[in-house]
């Protein structure tokens, strides 16, 4: 597999060298702090646009190469990973932004009323209107699909993309792997619900209006012309998007610079502590390596 470094975290020792690695910047203290201190360091701003519903987010401003943060699906900004970048992007002086999307979280709309489209131009509207300079974006789940799509519509404001659990093409690819008969009970219904063990309810909604529009933002079947550096981190224990679809993510994008990390225990969410640790070090040597080579 040309440019594609793989690296395989797998246990509590490995981590611990990681650690050493990374003392310097990224010690024990800063992340205890960013896992438990639920004191916000900045305010929620809403973004006015016209005739599309408010879009809330939070900025800190810094230095470039600043670092975007997109969530999930359901998701909103205000998860774990989301509060520690912003506390570590203070840390080092660099700009800072993360949001909710059109539907989601602190935004205006309801999020049945959304879909792939909106969240990928709530992205470009964040690019092109929020933010200035080169961005590094940090996506997780559906957010990892998101910045693939963000990267090859404003390639010139990238500067790294950062996956976490990348959930490209996910709906699309689950709909299709469905027995033929389930398919169609849906397409009658209209609806499809499936299981998930990351909201009260224990399931998720989607129209069948959300997959087909969801079809025309599919990446993985041909190359993708991205061409800065990548890093992708994936959990083996992920049971709601298979490791393998980073794999796929790595093998499509057209960049040399690309490093699959795979963690031997890690789930979908990667909120755990060594989880956001190992993320938090990905995008402080990233930011060495742009600001060397800058």
């Amino acid at each position: 597999m040309n440019g594609i470094q793989k690296s395989l975290c797998h246990s509590t020792a490995t981590l611990t060298a990681w650690e050493g690695l990374s003392q310097d910047t990224i010690s024990n203290k800063f992340i205890l702090r960013s896992l438990y201190d639920i004191a916000h360091k900045t305010t929620i701003q809403y973004a006015t646009r016209q005739d599309l519903p408010k879009l809330a987010y939070r900025k800190l401003k810094g230095k470039s190469p600043g670092v975007v943060f997109l969530p999930g699906f359901a998701s909103n900004m205000g998860g774990l990973k989301a509060e520690a970048l912003e506390e570590f992007c203070k840390s080092l002086g660099h700009s800072y932004l993360r949001f909710d999307y059109t539907g989601c979280g602190a935004s205006e709309g309801q999020m049945a009323d959304y879909n792939i489209g909106t969240w990928k131009k709530d992205v470009l509207y964040v690019l092109d209107e929020l933010v200035e300079g080169p961005q590094i974006l940090v996506g997780s789940s559906m957010g990892g699909w998101l910045m693939l799509l963000a990267a090859l519509a404003r390639p010139e404001r990238i500067a790294a993309l950062v996956g976490i659990s990348t959930a490209a093409d996910h709906f699309v690819t689950a709909f299709s792997t469905l027995p033929i008969e389930t398919k169609k009970e849906i397409e009658e219904r209209g609806t499809w619900s499936f299981p998930t063990r990351h909201n009260e309810e224990g399931s998720y909604t989607l129209s069948l209006d959300f997959l087909k529009e969801a079809e025309n933002h599919c990446v993985l079947q041909s190359p993708i012309p991205v061409a800065c550096p990548v890093r992708l981190i994936h959990g083996l224990k992920d049971a709601d998007v298979p490791w393998h679809v980073s794999m796929q993510v790595a093998e499509r994008v057209l960049s040399n610079d690309v490093d699959v990390i795979l963690r031997k225990h890690g789930q979908h969410r990667m909120s755990e502590k060594d989880d956001i640790k190992l993320m938090v070090y990905t995008i402080d040597d990233l930011i060495d390596k742009l600001t060397t080579l800058g």
